[in-house]
């Protein structure tokens, strides 16, 4: 019996180490490829990343099997609501289903549930279809049930879209006044090309593995904010605040979380002064790289929120980043100016796995 059983284990490690080999020399050659320093660079080596990812089955099968339903306003179309075309596409979906939204201004609010995979919103690039509510924290007993459009479910997409809260914009320091405009909480999600308008808590990255691509987000206190493990890639993040805010508020509970948020290549504006991230939880984690911060970045930079302890437990960094808000001499003593080695996972599709989910948005 113990031939038998070293003769098993000996198997077993074999099989092991093929597998393990395999997987090695089957990885995409250009997956840990960084993002370029040149911005000019982008699309170019985003489309040789595209072409080298080596997809999840199920993705890949999702694809050969596409589906397109519309839905319009005005004129002939499947549906006239999203919700109404959401509710036709059956639970435990398995392949992409593309809808198609025409121009116009949608008053919904719109929940893909995490039963719905594989969907896509896709609206025409030159008239982008804008979904819009109103709802607030205090109508909504919190601030995650706000949000105008909520994404639960795995691998969804949006194209040229617009997401919207059109609450009006709060007080400082006003109660119940958080109003969320996307709340994006399932796993392997991308938005291209789409815009997020709101003031305070705009944006919800709630969790997951996301990536955002020439988006523009818009609002005025903590309007990034969640646990997403994200990349935000040539995206303009814009701050209508009037005095004192935080862009960012980064929900990483744990050093040994793998969340955070990556902006690569960004344009950081507005109004105001403002924090590029709180310490809204004790290990919030934010990188910006590659950007542009105009004078709307305060010297310091980064804020503990008054709790000195997260001074030694969050990861606020830097790197090459450039304009009269990206001087690090004034930042305080938490912050992080980067070298190559430290920023280099945060410039790395690896960061976000996408290599085995990421699609390109469609060509319709």
């Amino acid at each position: 019996m113990a031939g038998k059983r070293t003769h098993a284990v000996v198997l077993a490690t074999l099989v092991t180490m093929f597998i393990g080999l395999h997987l090695v020399h089957s990885a995409p050659a250009n997956s840990g490829v960084p993002i370029p320093a040149k911005l000019a660079d982008i699309d170019a080596w985003f489309s040789q990343f595209l072409k080298s990812t080596t997809l999840e089955p199920r993705v890949v099968n999702g694809e050969k099997t596409r589906k397109i339903i519309t839905v319009s306003k005005q004129g002939k179309a499947d549906f006239n609501t999203i919700m109404g075309a959401i509710n036709s596409i059956p639970d435990a979906n398995n392949k992409r289903t593309i809808i198609k939204i025409g121009p116009g201004v949608y008053k919904e609010k719109v929940i893909v549930t995490r039963t719905k995979p594989f969907i896509t919103f896709y609206g025409q690039p030159d008239n982008m279809p804008t979904i819009s509510w109103d709802d607030t924290a205090r109508k909504q007993h919190g601030t995650y049930n706000s949000a105008t459009v909520a994404i639960e479910s795995g691998n969804f997409m949006a194209v040229n879209m617009i997401f919207e809260n059109s609450a009006p914009c709060p007080a400082d320091g006003e109660e119940g006044g958080q109003a969320v405009a996307m709340r994006i909480a399932g796993d392997k999600a991308a938005f291209y090309n789409c815009r997020f308008n709101g003031f305070q808590d705009t944006l919800l990255d709630k969790v997951g593995k996301h990536f955002f691509k020439d988006c523009f987000i818009k609002g005025t206190v903590d309007f990034i904010f969640g646990n997403g493990r994200s990349i935000y890639l040539n995206t303009v993040i814009s701050s209508v605040a009037k005095g004192l805010t935080a862009i960012t508020a980064q929900g990483r509970t744990t050093v040994a979380d793998k969340s955070g948020f990556s902006f690569v290549h960004c344009n950081v504006t507005g109004t105001g002064k403002a924090y590029l991230s709180r310490a809204w939880m004790p290990s919030s984690r934010v990188v910006f790289a590659y950007s542009f911060m105009d004078t709307v970045v305060l010297p310091e930079g980064w804020d503990d929120k008054g709790n000195a302890e997260r001074d030694r437990t969050v990861f606020y960094g830097e790197y090459m980043c450039e304009g009269p808000g990206a001087s690090t001499k004034g930042r305080v003593s938490f912050g992080k100016v980067l070298n190559g080695d430290q920023v280099r996972p945060f410039l790395s599709m690896n960061y976000i796995q996408a290599s085995l989910w990421l699609l390109p948005p469609p060509t319709l």
